[in-house]
């Protein structure tokens, strides 16, 4: 069989998530949360080497799995997520009543975590194989996508 096809693969993760935008004029300035579903779709050459226990893989689906939980989901899973520039940042009431609290440096919205996910995923990627598109869905009807051929990222 021909390995060298470039192929795109795609894993699927789930996690709960409570933010706030700051400044926002409309209900989402308050504090609410979501069930998202970030896709992680890679692309890369099928490694080819007989007797290889990773013979006929993009990436191990399992490896992958467990770094993107490590430095991804398990971050944000079952947190609230404020812009540290807000107000809110210096509220101790606030850090002192949630167990995971994460300011970011920018406002949380699905496009500007999806920027951040990109940055922290593209940097576990073993040479040969790069993020061709990402998906964070915060509700059933609104998503936003990352595409790497339009953020010219190679």
């Amino acid at each position: 069989m021909n390995k060298a096809h470039t192929i795109r693969v795609t894993k699927v993760f789930t996690f709960d998530m409570a933010h706030a935008l700051y400044g926002y004029d409309g209900p989402c300035r308050n504090i609410h949360g979501h069930t998202y579903t970030l896709n992680v779709t890679l692309i890369g050459k099928i490694f080819s080497q007989a007797d290889h226990p990773k013979d006929g893989m993009v990436i191990d689906f399992s490896e992958f799995k467990k770094s993107v939980t490590e430095h991804v989901i398990s971050k944000f899973d079952h947190s609230l997520v404020l812009n540290a520039h807000s107000p809110h940042a210096d509220l101790p009431d606030l850090q002192r009543s949630f167990e995971r609290l994460n300011y970011v440096p920018y406002q949380p919205s699905c496009e500007n975590l999806l920027v951040d996910f990109q940055e922290r995923i593209a940097v576990l990627l073993p040479a040969g194989i790069s993020i061709h598109h990402l998906k964070l869905q915060e509700t059933a009807g609104s998503f936003a996508e990352w595409y790497q051929e339009d953020n010219n990222l190679n």
